[in-house]
């Protein structure tokens, strides 16, 4: 087997929403196939895939079978179970590895791996039983948060803890299965890191990115991010030192956040192409979707250079409340890009498209992507 994947070739992505829609165009405009397996049929991502399979991430001979009939796996969605990425691992290369992606889905092993590698990671405590939970806020203390060891997102079986008299209610809320009680943090601002790394170690960064969060959910991202030179230099060698010691490949992100007394602390990592590198798409030479492409088929990297400063704004479901929104109203403002996803169901909080744009400055980008949300809304 040759060590690059040539264009022509089948790669398989787990998993059917927007992260897997975008590879999958960019694996298309260079000549690839692309199959995709989710749950369900006529999604993001299979609207654009050569072959679409409907099976679940749980079912061990769909997935094998999927892994023969493709010549490398990755991800777009990593709730995957262990045992299944066993399955695709024989019989297929998989990148990232199942051991990248066993670490990022479950908090404990998460912060255990950071912590034992000397970096920096909020105070924690593993919460198992409701001794373990009297102990745990011994030791991080009050306020904290309780969060479910595995299959949170969005802010998603997560509960704050203001004092100790709360914590048996917020483990009744999380149903009181394995979690793990992290420190509040005094937040400044929230950051992330993209990084890939290839086949041979070889490795690039898109650059801190700043976020901004609503009901859990990232709202808005900037780029370059407004942070001390020191503060981004620490958080780009943090992501590569992750990338090297999980042995990576392809791409990564690392949320940080960025506290008010300067520290800078991983909140978490996910193995696949991220929300706020949404922007890269426009903003950057190789998109993050370009990356994990060139990254897991064994091809050189290439450049992420930043062309302007950038934005993008989330759409959620909320904006269909009163109709289907205007998107001429968006398109209007001429530095806008848009990009919608295919859902067909447009709820509260799910994310069915975002909104891009370049400028002189990160904060002319904001305005601009805030405006064309704004007119989305704005209906006479």
């Amino acid at each position: 087997m040759t060590s690059v994947i040539e264009p022509g070739s089948t790669i398989g992505v787990l998993g059917g929403g927007q992260l897997g829609r975008m590879f999958a165009m960019a694996a298309r405009r260079l000549g690839y196939r692309v199959h995709t397996l989710a749950p369900d049929d006529d999604t993001p991502t299979g609207q654009i895939a050569d072959v679409e399979v409907v099976a679940s991430y749980d079912d061990i001979d769909a997935i094998r079978k999927f892994a023969q009939q493709v010549d490398v796996v990755t991800f777009e969605f990593e709730n995957i179970s262990s045992a299944a990425v066993t399955a695709a691992e024989a019989v297929a290369i998989v990148r990232p590895n199942g051991r990248a992606l066993a670490v990022a889905q479950h908090r404990i092993r998460e912060k255990t791996f950071l912590a034992e590698r000397g970096l920096p990671v909020t105070p924690f405590a593993p919460v198992r039983s409701a001794d373990e939970l009297a102990s745990a806020l011994d030791i991080v203390g009050c306020p904290a948060v309780l969060k479910t060891a595995a299959f949170g997102y969005d802010g998603k079986g997560q509960v704050a803890i203001d004092t100790p008299s709360a914590a048996p209610a917020a483990w009744d809320a999380i149903g009181r299965g394995e979690a793990i009680l992290e420190a509040f943090i005094d937040l400044d601002r929230e950051i992330s890191v993209i990084g890939a790394r290839g086949v041979a170690g070889e490795w690039s960064h898109f650059g801190p990115i700043e976020n901004a969060h609503s009901r859990h959910i990232l709202d808005v991202s900037v780029s370059p991010a407004d942070i001390p030179a020191a503060t981004a230099s620490l958080a780009v060698d943090v992501t590569r030192q992750i990338m090297a010691a999980l042995d990576y490949i392809g791409i990564l992100c690392v949320e940080f956040f960025v506290a008010r007394d300067g520290r800078l602390l991983v909140n978490e990592i996910a193995p696949r192409p991220h929300n706020s590198g949404h922007l890269t798409f426009d903003a950057c030479r190789t998109s993050q979707f370009e990356q994990q492409l060139r990254a897991i088929c064994g091809l050189p990297l290439g450049s992420p250079e930043q062309l302007m400063p950038a934005a993008m704004a989330n759409l959620l479901g909320d904006l269909w409340e009163g109709g289907v929104p205007e998107w001429s109203a968006a398109l209007a403002v001429p530095e806008v890009k848009l990009h919608l996803y295919g859902k067909a169901a447009a709820r509260p909080g799910r994310k069915m498209g975002h909104v891009t744009a370049l400028a002189s400055t990160g904060a002319e980008a904001k305005a601009l992507v805030t405006r064309a949300r704004t007119a989305l809304v704005t209906r006479t």
